[in-house]
């Protein structure tokens, strides 16, 4: 079975992918940001994919980003970044910092599944 992270600090956001995800047969576990989705990594690998959140509070998803990539784990997850900046600046600082693809926000079940399946995941 498959696992899945979801990093987000807003709740209705990870409800809404986990219902997205409902129908793969994959283990889901959520952090509400990116120290406690450290936590999890470093005490419950590995994981296949990390969909993760930019802009959230204590540690954001590019710190979180950057700090898993220095871990020495087993099995590197494959990340996917969300957010709702659009830039180029931003999407090319997530790519260079480990991110396997970036999703703009708000993104519809189709989207998540089409990068998931692109990256393997699926």
């Amino acid at each position: 079975m498959k696992r899945i992270l979801l990093v987000d600090d807003s709740r209705t956001v990870r409800s809404v992918c986990r219902d997205m995800l409902a129908s793969h047969d994959m283990e889901i576990v959520e952090a509400e940001n990116g120290a406690i989705a450290l936590e999890i990594v470093r005490s419950q690998p590995p994981f296949d994919s990390v969909l993760l959140d930019w802009n959230m509070p204590v540690m954001n998803g590019i710190t979180f980003l950057e700090t898993l990539m220095k871990e020495p784990l087993e099995k590197r997850p494959v990340v996917i970044m969300c957010s709702t900046e659009n830039d180029m600046a931003h999407i090319t600082q997530a790519i260079k910092a480990g991110a396997s693809e970036y999703i703009m926000k708000p993104f519809d079940e189709s989207v998540l599944e089409d990068k998931l399946h692109g990256t393997g995941v699926l």
